[in-house]
């Protein structure tokens, strides 16, 4: 190979590696951005859209026979999935599929979907070609629009803290009588409407999410609560204190999980997992 050539190629080599390090940098940072209602399309594909939100928002109403407690789908994807460092939906439409280590294999967005039916809500799955199955999948669209395929928003999940020290839920409860206990309860039964339904969900008991799932695990329950909670007043806990409420009510007595002995077959299931 001649000079001419051999720069050649190495320039066309150096070009591709910094394009792979640009994309890496766009998949950690991509901005997170909720669409406009204007946006939703006409006819069909928006009604399908309007009805996976009202599936998310009203779970309990608009997806009623899959539910077997008393959350809706934004009581922990807040605000119908759209912010940031709660669980968003936007930018997952071009993340799936995507391989799980609790399930050890490649997970559809729909297996992910009834995964949060069966645990979070304590219920059962929704059918794969279902009204409702296939509105929370249009909505996912919808909210992801402009987020490149295969790119993270920068929102997405939760924002992972540590804790300083071990978590006290003892010191937890106490935080939890002063800054939660007005929203949930002082039993973590939540604070019911007179006409049906859950001003704020409840956190542990019957009428909660089982230990299957993802708010069950200590780190995730830190998390959401240290940049979400008290609502309106998000950051106001310092790591500790999330950790320490966290410890509290996770551990609190909610439903079992019936599948719980086949999550995570390969043996690398979390030190905070409930079971």
């Amino acid at each position: 190979m001649d000079k001419r050539s051999a720069r050649l190629l190495l320039s066309i080599v150096l070009l591709f590696i910094g394009q792979i390090a640009l994309a890496d940098e766009a998949i950690k940072n991509w901005p997170f951005s909720v669409p406009a209602d204007t946006t939703i399309p006409a006819g069909p594909l928006g009604d399908s859209v309007r009805l996976g939100r009202d599936v998310v928002i009203n779970t309990q109403v608009a997806a009623k026979n899959y539910v077997g407690n008393a959350l809706n789908c934004t009581s922990c994807h807040l605000s119908g999935g759209t912010v940031a460092g709660a669980a968003p939906f936007v930018g997952l439409w071009g993340i799936f599929p995507e391989y799980r280590s609790r399930t050890a294999r490649v997970n559809s967005m729909q297996d992910r979907i009834n995964d949060c039916f069966q645990r979070s809500m304590n219920g059962k799955a929704l059918p794969m070609d279902s009204p409702e199955m296939l509105g929370v999948l249009s909505y996912i669209w919808w909210l992801s629009q402009g987020v490149p395929t295969g790119m993270n928003s920068s929102g997405r999940g939760f924002v992972n803290i540590t804790a300083p020290a071990a978590p006290d839920a003892k010191h937890g409860k106490e935080i939890y009588a002063q800054k939660c206990a007005a929203c949930h309860g002082a039993d973590g039964a939540g604070i019911s409407k007179p006409e049906g339904g859950y001003v704020f969900p409840p956190l542990w008991g019957a009428a909660s999410f089982n230990i299957g799932a993802g708010m069950a695990r200590l780190n995730n329950a830190a998390a959401f609560v240290k940049h979400n909670m008290p609502l309106g007043q998000g950051d106001t806990l310092t790591d500790q204190e999330a950790f320490d409420v966290a410890a509290y009510f996770t551990t609190q007595p909610r439903p079992d999980f019936a599948d719980a002995a086949k999550d995570w077959p390969k043996g690398d299931k979390p030190n905070d997992a409930r079971y």
